[in-house]
């Protein structure tokens, strides 16, 4: 029997009682019987060739394909592995067994290159993990067949000949010097001509340029190693034809250090001698810095300028440690005889070329305490003459400009005061004008009467005596009335004194009259109804027509006295 040629089987089967004599009885029944599998099938590749294509720029893990051996057998007995023979082929690729479907997945385990390798043949084993011998030989339990991959083309960026590219420049370096060449390169089938630049963000200060069809970088600006020792630069290299595809790469520029510094004291020293200090005693100890950055290290010469007559008071000694001792060469220092000396040094680095810087410390003369330590007051400080006519002018100068300030404070106050002035004049000015009008004359020349202005006239009342007038004239109204001779008497003089007088209001010409109210039973102060004399006009002309009344004139009512 062959379980994979038939699994199942049906078998009826019957029984009979009396051994066959009439009246016996008989019954039936089915018997399934199923067949158990054995491992006597290997497995069997349906193709001979697969063939797959990937692009070269899948990643690393991509699937490429799958692959199946038919095997008859099931369950454990159809189990398999799947393998790579060509071991130079399988380093790119490899294969894995799904355990639900027993197929082979095949799966990119290296980068691609078109450019480098194109196509792969592979030869692809399956195995059954159980081999029985009773019914098959050994190598009946194993097929093989070949697989094909085939790489396509993609068109990848620019690929640079060295990550990172590490660079030394001297800092005096001068602008336009080359400093070297970044090489990239299209490696597609095209070879795409490359352009190259700085990303603007790596270099801010625009130091470095480099040249966009060869890649040559140059110095742009001068370097200084003491402000910057060394520069991350951003290359980007891109194709003309496709800007899309572009690479960079990271350009490390280390400025080396020249010696461009003079060395200088370390730190300011303010030395001072105690007036009981012996010849030989120490002073001060002294040290210098400097900016380089020599390779051996720094190493400095303290000396004394040199001059044909030899210091009397003090003299260096080079400690040959970096450091030089001051030491007194006399004895007894008095501030009766000086508060201070100026002492030079000379102090010279170890660099190429050698370069020197020259110091004078100021060294004081001190009562020192008991303890050798010289106290905040213990120097008497006296001002010479140069420095007593620089604190008087100091003085002085402040003294001007705070008069100066205050003068211009108070031109400015007077400025503001008679532009306001002036404004309020003008503005009074403007409105006497424009309460100004003409008399018009019923004439038949229709001739204009010249106005007479307050202004011109020859003598002016006093305002006191005008105010206390009206003041009194007010208040005697409250009290008496238009039958009381005393007020009968008060208008006769106020219309007597308008006959009289034409520089006081009301401005008979002008036909102008003070406002009393609607309704007055004290009439009218003008004097147009109480003379037939019009001072603005002159006597010796024929007056004509007599004027006409101001009410009838604007329309108002005989009772009105508004105008």
């Amino acid at each position: 029997m062959d379980r994979e040629a038939r699994e199942t089987y049906l078998v009826v089967v019957q029984v009979k009682d009396m051994l066959g004599l009439t009246g016996g009885y008989s019954a039936t029944t089915t018997v399934t019987i199923s067949l158990m599998d054995v491992n006597d099938n290997g497995p069997t590749f349906q193709h001979n060739l697969y063939t797959f294509a990937i692009s070269e720029s899948a990643p690393v893990g991509t699937t490429v394909g799958r692959i199946m051996a038919d095997d008859g057998d099931v369950g454990v007995n159809a189990k398999m592995n799947y393998s790579l023979e060509d071991l130079e082929e399988s380093s790119t690729f490899t294969i894995q067994t799904d355990p639900d479907t027993q197929e082979g997945i095949v799966i990119l385990a290296q980068p691609l290159d078109y450019e480098s390798k194109r196509r792969f043949v592979i030869a692809v084993e399956a195995i059954n993990e159980i081999i029985d011998t009773r019914f098959l030989s050994e190598h009946e339990f194993r097929d093989r067949t070949t697989l094909k991959i085939t790489v396509t083309n993609e068109d990848e960026p620019p690929i640079f000949y060295e990550r990172p590219y590490n660079w030394k420049v001297l800092e005096s370096a001068q602008i336009g010097t080359q400093i070297g060449t970044i090489y990239a390169k299209d490696t597609d089938t095209t070879n795409n001509p490359i352009r190259y630049s700085i990303s603007k963000s790596s270099d801010t200060r625009q130091m470095f340029r480099i040249d966009p069809s060869n890649g040559t970088v140059y110095v742009a600006n001068l370097l200084d190693r003491e402000t910057a020792a060394w520069y991350n630069l951003t290359i980007n290299a891109r194709e003309i034809s496709n800007e899309q595809l572009s690479s960079s790469v990271t350009l490390n520029i280390t400025v080396l250090d020249i010696n461009d510094n003079v060395p200088t004291l370390s730190q300011d020293y303010r030395p001072y001698v105690c007036e009981d200090t012996q010849a030989g005693e120490l002073i001060e100890l002294i040290s210098a810095t400097d900016e380089d950055d020599p390779v051996d290290g720094h190493h400095f010469y303290f000396s004394m300028i040199p001059d044909k007559h030899i210091n009397p008071n003090f003299t260096i000694r080079d400690n040959q440690d970096n450091t030089a001792s001051i030491l007194a060469r006399r004895s007894t220092f008095t501030q009766h005889d000086r508060t201070h000396y100026h002492l030079p040094v000379v102090i010279k680095d170890s660099g190429s070329p050698v370069l020197s810087s020259t110091t004078t410390l100021t060294i004081r003369v001190c009562v020192c305490q008991p303890t050798g330590h010289c106290p905040s007051g213990g120097v008497e400080v006296s001002l010479d003459i140069s420095m007593q006519i620089l604190l008087g002018l100091s003085v002085c100068l402040i003294t001007l400009a705070v008069l100066s300030t205050l003068m211009l404070a108070v031109r400015k106050y007077k400025t503001l005061r008679q532009e306001k002035m002036g404004t309020k004049e003008l503005e009074t000015m403007e409105f006497s004008e424009k309460i100004l009008s003409f008399a018009i004359l019923e004439t038949e020349s229709s001739q204009t009467v010249p106005l007479r202005h307050p202004r011109q006239r020859e003598r002016k009342l006093c305002r006191e005596e005008v105010t206390t007038s009206i003041r009194m004239s007010l208040r005697h109204s409250h009290l008496i009335g238009p039958e009381d001779t005393v007020f009968q008497q008060f208008i006769m003089d106020r219309l007597a004194e308008a006959d009289e007088d034409p520089y006081v209001p009301p401005f008979d010409c002008l036909h102008t009259y003070a406002f009393e109210g609607t309704g007055s039973v004290t009439g009218s102060l003008s004097s147009l109804e109480s003379v037939t004399f019009d001072p603005c006009v002159s006597q010796t002309r024929d007056a004509g027509p007599h004027l006409l009344r101001l009410s009838p004139w604007l329309g108002a009512t005989a009772d009105e006295t508004s105008f």
